[in-house]
């Protein structure tokens, strides 16, 4: 059993994912010894993605799964959950948003804790470049609409810096179903659901210069994937099978 697991989803990130590995192949090793893995799962990659990869498969400590079709960054995480070894096992993106110094503190604050995540929004949070400020609108709405939907009370659901103990992941990743930008919701109030206490702390975080995200779609995109958790977690589910069903 390692102590930590560390799951990096990747979707053509062959221009960053080699830094990223770098830099928390080197900090881990000397935190951890051979003590952690970091699991990368390729999403799809239509790019030089895994080839970069590969060039780190010299590392014991580096695992990696290639999956052919996207399965989404949810859909990654939760395959990344399922073959995890760690008693710590947390995600982060592949972009370096999160430095390992960073991700670290997690580990240092999740103490009695059975999940911490990083937030971005709340006091004691360093960011280092801003988002432009029509996301900082839209994550604020976004999180308006979380808390009414589902009463999490957490500032920052989609900072993608995670942790959490491997009794509390092994026991909600069965239930988790949701792939696109839900997925973190989903992960949270089964959290919730299931009297798992989860801590959010302030984390040190970059804004990528290069994020390919447009506003508006995101946006629209966003509001309809928690509209439909919300009916999944509801007496009116069986307006999403019918849907489903009728969109097949």
């Amino acid at each position: 059993m390692k102590k930590l697991s560390i799951i990096i989803p990747a979707y053509n990130e062959e221009d960053r994912i080699s830094r990223t590995l770098n830099e928390y192949l080197m900090f881990f090793s000397k935190k951890f010894k051979n003590d952690f893995e970091l699991i990368v799962i390729l999403n799809g990659c239509t790019d030089n993605t895994s080839d970069v990869v590969k060039k780190f498969k010299n590392y014991k400590s580096l695992r990696y799964k290639n999956f052919v079709d996207r399965i989404g960054k949810g859909g990654a995480i939760i395959e990344g959950f399922k073959i995890a070894n760690g008693d710590l096992i947390g995600f982060v993106d592949a972009d370096l948003c999160t430095k390992p110094e960073a991700f670290y503190e997690l580990v240092n604050s999740i103490g009695t804790y059975d999940g911490v995540i990083a937030s971005r929004w709340i006091e004691g949070a360093k960011i280092e470049i801003k988002q432009p400020i029509m996301r900082r609108i839209a994550s604020r709405g976004f999180n308006i609409l979380v808390r009414t939907f589902f009463g999490i009370r957490v500032r920052d659901t989609q900072c993608g810096a995670k942790l959490f103990k491997r009794h509390a992941i092994k026991w909600v990743v069965n239930d988790l179903g949701i792939s696109n930008w839900a997925f973190d919701i989903d992960l949270l109030y089964l959290m919730k659901r299931n009297n798992f206490k989860v801590k959010e702390v302030p984390t040190e975080w970059r804004e990528p210069g290069d994020s390919h995200l447009r506003i508006m779609k995101t946006a629209s995109e966003m509001f309809l994937a928690i509209t439909r958790l919300r009916l999944i977690y509801s007496p009116f589910r069986f307006v999403v099978k019918m849907y489903d069903r009728l969109s097949k």
